[in-house]
């Protein structure tokens, strides 16, 4: 209907450029329709009458309308509109024909895998007709792009899908052949997170139209999947930990199925989730303990139902490397008081912890405790006044002490301390701190999460009972026991406070994870956290909740978890002065992995002048080393590549040395995956599919519309092209629309008595 309307295929419209053939300019049809126009009104407004006849009232109008379009389609038609579309040269380009040979494709659906349902669509005409005008090469692609002999010798034998890296070769193929158009066969199910920027602009730079063919259902009929999991990748010892876990699934919804999380088959931690509407993914969160030092991979997964037709992506792995060192905090207080005692009891009990204690006990005495055995004069000449005494520390509090008590060189230290060196500050309340210690006019103020009220007197020795928000019910800080309900009526049976501080309203990117209740029903901040540059701020408005131990049993461990889980959450990710990442902890189906070291000195200073090396173990014992070679665009970051030949866990460790001086080092693990990207994402990604071949000028097919393939694929600026016109004046759409104009102006004159 549509070419016999427009006289064209839909090709023609979306890639022609409209032009007109008679040489005058458009400007003039312009002028010429509006002088028909105003000729035809002019002469019809003389014409009204009073009265029912044809022109009585505003009836002329609707005449003059129908009239002016007549003339100004006239008009247009005498123009004689085109179409100037540019086509391939017959049998002097070359079609590529890109086909999934991918491990996917293999997936049966309606008793038949869809590698066979591609061939059947293929070889039912479509490739025939594009042979009749085209030269045709048949490649195979899922790791690596390679000729085909023929599209019968193709098998789902492939390992991963590499979409962008196959358009990709065949962009470069395009310098040196007339490559006119791609045609891509395939699911979508790419394991490399679709097409990148690049290869998508060097299509678009040489004018390569890909059109996609999709293969395979859209959305599985009874299937559940992990969709993926954000977890850490690097915690310390026995901390508790807690992950993002999505899944999506087809015909289980409202059912209840058991989310795991395990290590070497040893559950973690697991919980019943219901299951959302079908398709819909939904995220689960799920906490677990890490355990002991040393390198984990860790199992998500969740319970096989019945029927299920992909089972092979329940379940997904990541790793975790959990660290044994031990990162020390420095807690100075301006006067002896309960809660630095309790404080210290509670980390004491922590053995991947180390409290270090500055008690000013007079005006120009001070009191430590925790100092380092190898250094005993550690804090002697008191608070740290250069960044290499001070960032030896992972975490900083400061109880009730005024902010005068610090130099301007130090507080501005502070400040340094989590903005440049990745570390965590903790301030607490009490008589002489926050507000009324004068920390809202300093320079290390600008640490804390929230606004400071410009006045005295905003700390009162009032009982106060804390109370989570929503945030906190969600935040490790704060989970004393395992459930979220359990959990909230748990802190709500907490004894209250001995004192609450008013702190002004929290921060735009700050969050409070508890308020402090008073008697007569006022809520005040009382938790409150954010990031700081490479660091983290907290807040803790109280200096009272040593009451939380000793108004409870002696077994109740509130008080200890409370404090070891936000001392831990001060000192999670503060960096040592050598850091090794990588972008992909995980290789699905490939080798190559990037490293990325920044090295610096004990003030947190890049470091370019460093040597460093990587040294790698691999599953099989295997070790290799390599050196970093410096960037040019980051100061004090070295980056290198490593091939890891086979699957299975790798150890890196990297070390940065100057000369026989050991700068410092650290290790991380990732790991090798083939054949397990093919499991997840199974159906047909038709998004993708579309997306490129709208990006790339291209048109999306489903596997019964190929007949019209080799129309597509012949209008094309890559290759060998010729510009044809395609004039538009003649077609049948035209007569249609004069025979209606002008039928219409008959019947409103018969209608109002005119004929």
């Amino acid at each position: 209907m549509f070419e016999t309307l427009l006289k064209y295929p839909a090709a023609v419209f979306s890639k022609g450029e409209f032009v007109f053939l008679s040489g005058l300019p458009g400007w003039m049809l312009w002028a010429c329709a509006l002088a028909a126009a105003a000729a035809l009104g002019w002469a019809l407004w003389r014409r009204r009458t009073p009265g029912t006849g044809l022109f009585a009232g505003r009836r002329w109008i609707a005449v003059w309308l129908l009239q002016s379009a007549l003339a100004a389609l006239l008009l247009v038609m005498l123009w004689r509109p085109a179409l100037s579309v540019s086509t391939l040269k017959p049998h002097q380009n070359i079609v590529a024909v890109l086909v999934d040979d991918s491990r996917s494709m293999a997936k049966v659906e309606d008793g038949k895998a869809r590698i066979e349902r591609a061939k059947e669509a293929l070889q039912g005409g479509a490739l025939e007709r594009l042979q009749k005008q085209f030269q045709v090469r048949i490649y195979r692609f899922g790791n690596q792009l390679e000729p085909a002999s023929k599209i019968e010798t193709l098998a789902p034998v492939s390992q991963a899908t590499h979409i962008g890296a196959a358009l990709k070769q065949i962009a470069l193929e395009a310098s040196s052949l007339p490559i006119g158009a791609v045609v891509l066969v395939s699911d979508g199910a790419d394991n490399r997170g679709g097409v990148d920027r690049e290869t998508i602009a060097e299509l678009r730079r040489r004018r390569l139209p890909v059109h996609t063919v999709g293969v395979g259902r859209e959305a599985p009929e009874q299937d559940i999947e992990i969709a993926g999991v954000v977890a850490p990748s690097r915690t310390l010892a026995d901390s508790r930990l807690s992950a993002e876990v999505t899944l999506r699934q087809n015909g289980y919804q409202g059912r209840k199925v058991k989310l795991t999380v395990s290590e070497n088959g040893k559950p973690l931690a697991s919980q019943m989730v219901t299951l959302a509407k079908n398709g819909v993914p939904q995220t689960e969160t799920v906490q677990f303990n890490a355990g002991i030092a040393g390198a984990k991979t860790l199992d998500f997964s969740v319970e096989l139902q019945e029927g299920e037709e992909n089972p092979q992506n329940n379940s997904v792995q990541r790793l975790l490397q959990v660290d044994a060192e031990k990162p020390r905090i420095l807690y100075i207080e301006g006067e002896p008081r309960w809660e630095l005692k309790f404080i210290r009891r509670a980390l004491e009990e922590d053995r991947n912890l180390q409290l270090v204690s500055m008690l000013r006990t007079t005006q120009n005495k001070i009191y430590r405790q925790g100092l380092d055995p190898a250094n005993p004069k550690e804090l002697e000449q008191g608070f740290p006044s250069t960044p290499e005494e001070l960032f030896g520390y992972q975490a900083l509090i400061l109880g009730n002490i005024e902010a005068a008590y610090f130099t301007p060189a130090q507080q501005e230290l502070i400040r340094e301390f989590a903005n440049r060196r990745g570390g965590g500050v903790l301030f607490l309340g009490g008589r002489s701190a926050l507000s009324d210690g004068g920390w809202a006019a300093s320079a290390a103020g600008e640490l804390l999460p929230v606004r400071l009220p410009d006045r005295k007197g905003t700390f009162h020795r009032d009982p106060a009972q804390a109370r989570l928000t929503a945030a906190g019910r969600d935040s490790l800080i704060c989970r004393l026991v395992e459930g979220a309900d359990a959990n909230a009526e748990r802190w709500k049976k907490l004894p209250s406070l001995a004192d609450y501080q008013e702190v002004g309203e929290p921060k735009p990117a700050a969050l409070v994870l508890a308020e402090s209740v008073t008697g007569n029903g006022r809520a005040y901040p009382l938790l409150v956290t954010q990031n700081y540059g490479l660091g983290r701020t907290a807040l803790f408005a109280t200096g009272g909740s040593w009451r939380w131990k000793m108004l409870q049993p002696s077994t109740d461990r509130t008080h200890v978890i409370f404090w070891q889980q936000l001392a831990r959450w001060l000192v999670n990710g503060s960096p040592s002065p050598v850091t090794l990442s990588t972008n992909r902890p995980v290789l699905m189906d490939e080798g190559e992995v990037k490293l990325r070291v920044q090295a610096r000195n004990k003030a947190y200073a890049p470091l370019t002048d460093a040597r460093v090396e990587a040294h790698f173990v691999g599953p099989d014992g295997s070790a290799g080393t390599i050196e970093l070679t410096p960037s040019p665009l980051e100061p004090g970051v070295y980056e290198g590549e490593w091939t890891a030949a086979k699957p299975g866990s790798y150890l890196v460790e990297a070390a940065a040395t100057r000369g026989k001086e050991v700068l410092g080092h650290d290790k991380i693990t990732f790991r090798r995956e083939d054949g397990v990207a093919e499991n997840f994402r199974t159906e047909q990604n038709r998004e993708l599919l579309e997306k490129l071949a709208e990006e790339t000028g291209g048109r999306y097919f489903r596997l019964d519309e190929l007949s019209k393939l080799d129309q597509e694929v012949a209008y094309s600026e890559a290759g060998l092209t010729v510009r044809e016109l395609h004039e538009l004046w003649n077609m049948p759409v035209l007569l249609v629309v004069l025979f209606v104009l002008k039928a219409a102006e008959w019947l409103l004159r018969r209608r109002w008595g005119a004929v």
